[in-house]
């Protein structure tokens, strides 16, 4: 800069200042909570801060990474659809969007898909639909939803009121009425709560935020035979589940139980934001242009990434490692556990376990991820911070498996 020229305006100087962690309380809402260091380059399971650390990501930005960080066929897909069309409207479609709705259908139960943007946007769709179909076809008295306690559905009006987290509710107004919850895998409430004015039975096949709890056959089939009962829709959330996180390109065909809708972001576009739901064509009829829609739903670059991501996915290779992976993780959890006594159980399916920490530790989730930071490891927590959450890359290796959890024992070591 010329010594002679004016300083920059004081605003101009900030938004040319190098940032850093401290810059988030500086420039944005309150409404998370970050981690102290940032992470600016990844690679695999591997993620390097501003400082040059390296982390062992077992948090998978919330199950989103699926092939991992930096996979180079998403990048490929990404890079030549970039230099292709990045957005058409939906006046319009898009080759990308057909071939990954081909895709899903031919791969699942479905035949209609509908693409967006998120989880949340997938689940609000979904829900709408529900009440759609029911309102076409029984009645304006047949809106009511059943969801389980302690769930979690996306963070828009609807979806926090259908979700049963208390916590994400309070302070945004009244409930909104005909949502009715229940226990999870309690089959007895299920049959008490629903009716002929239900319209949709929303579950996750296996929750998630709500305490990495597997759903039980019994208890999803149950619902499926009620919702047949009272011609109500059976909609399987599964945002985190889903795209072969639980070592089935989705849960539900693990668990033998067919739903009439399906939800599915997160790990649908490895990291490229995307999401979507799915049905029969029966069901998705009640669906005429100017009832639903999203400005950068069925996006090309989203979907090309998508794609790319699915044919990884999409491998019985690939999907008989998660659970081969799954059993390795569990015995070196297990070995950990018989040396610190740290938690008092392992629980969930595929490469998306939680382990629940003893009660001395059971209020310290949280420290236990910021002192894993410390030793160059990523987690998640979930339920009441008392569950440690691991949803790694599906690709990770044994080896890398030792590596973030000898970190992980290094951690806990450090907490007793």
């Amino acid at each position: 800069m010329n010594p002679l020229s004016p300083p920059l305006p004081a605003h101009v100087q900030m938004a040319q200042a190098p940032v850093s962690r401290q810059s988030f309380n500086e420039v944005m809402m309150p409404t998370y909570a970050p981690a102290q260091f940032v992470p600016v380059r990844g690679q695999g399971v591997q993620v390097w801060d501003q400082n040059g650390k390296d982390y062992i990501d077992f948090g998978g930005g919330v199950a989103v990474l699926a092939i991992g960080h930096n996979h180079p066929a998403a990048m490929a897909a990404l890079k030549a659809q970039s230099e292709k069309i990045w957005h058409v409207s939906n006046w319009m479609t898009n080759e990308p969007a057909l071939r990954l709705a081909r895709r899903l259908i031919a791969h699942t139960f479905a035949e209609r898909v509908f693409l967006c943007n998120s989880g949340t946007e997938a689940n609000e769709g979904a829900l709408k639909l529900a009440r759609k179909y029911a309102s076409t076809h029984f009645g304006e008295h047949k809106f009511e939803i059943v969801a389980a306690k302690n769930s979690f559905h996306g963070r828009t009006l609807f979806a926090v009121n259908v979700g049963g987290s208390p916590k994400y509710v309070k302070g945004f107004g009244p409930a909104l009425p005909g949502i009715h919850h229940i226990d999870y895998n309690s089959v007895e409430q299920l049959k008490a709560s629903i009716n002929d004015n239900t319209c949709a039975v929303i579950l996750e096949p296996m929750q998630g935020e709500g305490g990495m709890l597997p759903g039980t056959r019994e208890f999803l089939q149950a619902a499926r035979t009620l919702c047949d009962q009272h011609h109500a829709l059976l909609i399987f959330d599964e945002i985190q589940s889903g795209m072969g996180r639980t070592g089935a390109l989705f849960n539900y065909m693990q668990k033998g139980v067919t739903p009439d809708i399906v939800t599915s972001a997160k790990g649908l576009g490895g990291g490229f934001p995307i999401g979507a739901f799915f049905s029969t064509q029966k069901i998705t009829e009640v669906l005429q242009p100017g009832t639903h829609g999203s400005t950068f739903g069925g996006n090309p670059l989203a979907c090309a990434v998508a794609e790319a991501v699915f044919d990884i996915i999409n491998n019985s290779e690939v999907l008989a490692g998660v659970l081969a992976k799954e059993q390795h993780f569990r015995r070196r959890l297990a070995a950990i556990n018989q040396e610190l006594a740290c938690f008092v159980d392992v629980r969930g399916e595929g490469l998306w376990l939680g382990a629940e920490l003893n009660p001395a530790l059971a209020s310290r989730g949280a420290e236990a991820v910021a002192k894993a930071h410390e030793h160059g490891l990523i987690m998640l927590t979930a339920g009441n911070g008392n569950i440690l959450r691991f949803a790694p890359s599906l690709l990770i290796t044994e080896a890398e498996i030792d590596l973030g959890l000898d970190r992980l024992h290094a951690t806990l070591k450090a907490m007793l």
